[in-house]
């Protein structure tokens, strides 16, 4: 194995050559982009940072989305010896100047001419930032450049000194540092060095068969680590060709253009694909309805008989192959009809949307992990898979479960410290062990269960710990409810904030001539509520009193990452949203309903639940 990460695509590119490594979408349809090319860019872009007289050890920030632009910036500054520090593309000018001014940056590579015009406002509050280079279009600033300007300062350079640079490399030296999504305050940098990508690439691949004839679709942020990880550095590894996702939005339409075999992404794909897939067969016939229902008991039967290690009987083998065969396999047809497997980290999967893709023949293996472990912890792979946990811990990974439930890690993969911050990284370890801020537990046969965030456990007035991601994930289960957020923290009961599925309740409201005239006025009106009220209570029936949502608001609009609400994986937020929504939580505790109007949107009458 290479042991940096730039002298190991340098080397594949050595062997691919004239082989396909990356895919973009241009004009309308996909071009490849050869091993070849991909080396000669990243050689040109390093070139250019040589001239700038970038030196090992300095930052140089990346704030783009997706793109073949993105590997060039992130590879040649790794090249030079240089830290990369991603930005995600979607953050607003405050948190990109709080990352260049922590990190220290000389150089920024930014995509958007309109942030660059809101940059250009800072720059003398930014004595570091020598200059910034668009990755597209102009600006009249001095110390920004364009693409075009900036590669032309590298003509010339000698490439000997970029060689020496390469030869150098270290791989415990720093190569990157990736600033935290900051769910609970301001993002700070982690310092991951060559060897902890490698050493978690490395223990993945002993989990996951992936080479050069699979190819993945890249849409999660490349400043995720899980994404940087698991779907570029690994990909490149294995000379797996990468292709780029339009945008988020258009992930369906690009997964049928390209057909991959391997997906990574995050649950809120996989849950809005099942509620897609219900919602269609929930709208068909009787007949319809009866035949998928059948095949998903006889596929959940034998899912279940062989996850309990027990051998399925030749009925049951027969009924589940017929099933899939004539019910399910139209469901990898959108998806390009090539996919292997999907991979889901970065937040909980709910077990029953797990056990449904499973039974389906797609399975998802659910991973954990975090920035501090570059990322992957413990994974689900298809030789060990048991759904409800994350999986056993990656070869070389240690895991143990402190006094008070927080999961304990220790390997390869662990990070050095926070950038700057020598008194957090103190805190952050006990005993040599990474404290991840987690609570777990492990399984007499090594799998790992997460239930909740330490941070986020809920103690009621009463003194019970609730754990909200459980129920929140139940809760989005429902077809009408596409995200939650659990509140009740030193409060006598549990209240939640739900967003509906909108396409799903406006059909609903059409359905019962239930007349609206926007979504303010559908998620006010009593038949609405008395419907999810009636499902919310549906969904709780067997857990404990202490631990149901007793109340709820609907939202006429789902968190919001424009307002500060999700972070860029789309993980809630939760001081952000209690904060906006403090009026509409008090309320929840009053002792009448009433309407609740806040902030110039409707936010939408309290519902108590029939135990309420």
């Amino acid at each position: 194995m290479s042991d940096t990460l730039a002298r190991m695509v340098f080397n594949q590119a050595r062997r691919f050559g004239g082989r396909t490594a990356l895919r973009r979408k241009e004009g309308g349809s996909y071009r490849d982009i050869p091993w070849a090319d991909v080396e000669s860019s990243i050689r040109a872009y390093a070139l250019a940072l040589l001239a700038g007289e970038v030196a090992p050890g300095d930052r140089v920030a990346i704030m783009a989305p997706n793109a073949p632009e993105w590997l060039y910036a992130d590879m040649a500054a790794m090249a030079c010896g240089a830290l990369s520090v991603p930005v995600y593309h979607t953050e607003g000018i405050d948190t990109l100047l709080h990352i260049l001014r922590d990190s220290e940056s000389r150089l920024l590579f930014l995509y958007s001419p309109l942030l660059a015009t809101e940059l250009a406002e800072h720059l003398d509050a930014l004595p570091d930032l020598e200059k910034v280079v668009l990755l597209i279009g102009e600006h009249s600033h001095p110390s920004i450049f364009t693409l075009k300007e900036f590669l032309q300062e590298g003509r010339g350079e000698n490439e000997a000194e970029l060689e020496e640079r390469l030869a150098a490399g270290d791989p415990e030296k720093p190569a990157s540092i990736v600033y935290t999504s900051g769910t609970t305050g301001l993002p700070k940098g982690v310092v991951l060095s060559h060897r902890n990508f490698l050493s978690n690439i490395e223990a993945c691949l002993q989990l996951f068969d992936i080479g050069p004839n699979d190819q993945c679709l890249s849409f999660l942020p490349l400043s995720h680590v899980f994404e940087r990880m698991a779907g570029y550095y690994l990909m490149l590894h294995q000379g797996t060709v990468i292709a780029y996702a339009e945008n988020f939005d258009s992930v369906p339409h690009n997964l049928a253009e390209i057909g991959p075999t391997v997906v990574i992404s995050v649950p809120r794909l996989y849950e809005k694909m099942y509620a897609r897939i219900m919602e269609r067969v929930l709208a068909g016939s009787m007949v319809k309805k009866q035949l998928f229902f059948g095949a998903l008991k006889a596929c959940r039967s034998l899912v279940r008989t062989e996850l309990s290690g027990d051998s399925p009987s030749l009925s049951q083998r027969l009924l589940a192959k017929i099933s899939r065969a004539g019910v399910f396999s139209k469901l990898k047809t959108p998806l390009g009809g090539k996919l292997r497997f999907f991979v889901s980290g970065g937040a909980p999967l709910g077990a029953e949307i797990a056990e449904f893709f499973l039974a389906a023949g797609i399975p998802i293996y659910e991973g954990y992990g975090l920035t501090e472990t570059s990322p992957v912890i413990a994974a689900n792979t298809p030789e060990a898979l048991r759904l409800g946990t994350v999986g056993r811990p990656i070869p070389g990974t240690e895991v143990r479960i402190a006094d008070d439930g927080e999961i304990l890690v220790k390997g390869p993969g662990v990070f050095a410290g926070y950038w700057k911050r020598p008194e957090e990284t103190a805190e952050a370890f006990v005993d040599g062990w990474f404290k991840t801020g987690d609570i777990g537990e492990i399984d007499a046969d090594g799998f790992l269960a997460i239930t909740d965030r330490k941070k986020d456990l809920i103690v009621t007035a009463g003194g019970e710990n609730v754990a909200p991601q459980n129920i929140e994930n139940l809760l989005k289960t429902d077809k009408y409810i596409a995200n939650s957020m659990v509140y009740g923290d030193k409060k006598p009961f549990l209240t939640a904030l739900l967003v509906p599925n909108f396409d799903n309740l406006e059909k609903y409201a059409r359905y019962k001539k239930i007349d609206f005239l926007n979504h303010c006025d559908l998620v006010s009106h009593p038949r609405v509520l008395d419907l999810v009220r009636r499902r919310v209570d549906a969904l709780q029936q067997n857990r404990p009193s202490f631990g149901r949502v007793k109340r709820f608001t609907l939202l006429s609009r789902d968190f919001s990452g424009e307002e500060g609400e999700v972070t860029p994986t789309l993980k809630v937020k939760r001081k952000v949203v209690a904060k906006h929504f403090h009026k509409v939580l008090d309320d929840m505790y009053l002792p009448q309903d009433h309407a609740i109007h806040d902030s110039g949107f409707c936010v939408i009458e309290r519902a108590p639940t029939t135990e309420d």
